[in-house]
């Protein structure tokens, strides 16, 4: 009998100490979500929205690289006769209107020829090669083409690279345009959007503006290949093509009802 009513305690204490142990998971199961919700009433719901502006511009700054190339069997008689091909390119140059200070040597280099028909091992010194480049920086992108004629009529052979690009002040006002029209991008995705969620905009949470990067998109008809002294037709055709500049947004906008 004392065994039996022994018995019946345990398994009383056992229930009422697993029936609590239920209470008490339950509790927290409910303090747990009444935090969940209450922070979600606290916060104010968010959206994030990327806006973006384009357009195609042409222009307004050309890089062009001409040279000079000569050859003889002495470096000193080559280096004379590339000098004079130089200075005569450089006065035709500014007599055509490029200005002092839109010109820079690019590169000059003397390099040594070499028959390796005559000695396989190291090869046979037969002359002389110097190369000699100056890069012309203009915003006058109108004159490049007689320019161009005018380098090779007064003896350039090379012309190196021609390159299109923008200039800072220009960039700079395009920039400050692009980024108002990325904005209320960006703005009229957000009402649009929340409108349909049965939300309003509140105000913006955060701000990230990418850079702002032009590149070239046209093609140019030259390549950087020597001319060798041909025969050059004037006007020459220079097609300046477009660049494309563009600016994106990325804005974080609070929302509630």
């Amino acid at each position: 009998m004392i065994k039996q009513i022994s018995l019946r305690i345990s398994i009383i204490a056992v229930t009422a100490t697993f029936t609590l142990c239920l209470l008490i998971h339950s509790y927290n199961i409910y303090e747990h979500n009444l935090y969940a919700q209450l922070s979600a009433n606290d916060m104010n719901k968010t959206l994030f929205v990327t806006g973006s502006a384009s357009t195609q511009i042409k222009p307004d700054k050309v890089t062009v690289s001409l040279g000079v190339e000569t050859s003889n069997t002495k470096a000193k008689a080559a280096l004379a006769s590339d000098s004079e091909l130089m200075n005569k390119m450089i006065n035709a140059l500014k007599t055509a209107g490029v200005k002092e200070n839109e010109t820079s040597t690019s590169s000059f280099s003397i390099t040594p020829n070499r028959d390796y028909s005559i000695d396989k091992n190291q090869g046979k010194l037969i002359g002389f090669t110097v190369t000699n480049s100056i890069q012309i920086d203009s915003s006058n992108i109108e004159a490049i083409s007689g320019w161009i004629d005018t380098a090779v009529s007064s003896g350039a052979n090379n012309v190196n690279s021609i390159y299109f690009s923008l200039s800072e002040k220009k960039l700079d006002e395009i920039k400050n345009q692009l980024l108002k029209e990325a904005i209320e991008n960006a703005k009229e995705k957000a009402d649009i959007t929340a409108s349909t969620l049965g939300l309003k905009i509140v105000g913006i949470k955060t701000v990230n503006i990418e850079q702002v990067t032009p590149f070239f998109t046209g093609s140019v008809p030259y390549p950087a290949e020597s001319l060798k002294n041909e025969a050059f037709a004037p006007s020459t055709p220079i097609l300046t093509g477009e660049q494309q500049v563009s600016s994106n947004v990325n804005i974080v906008f609070l929302m509630e009802k």
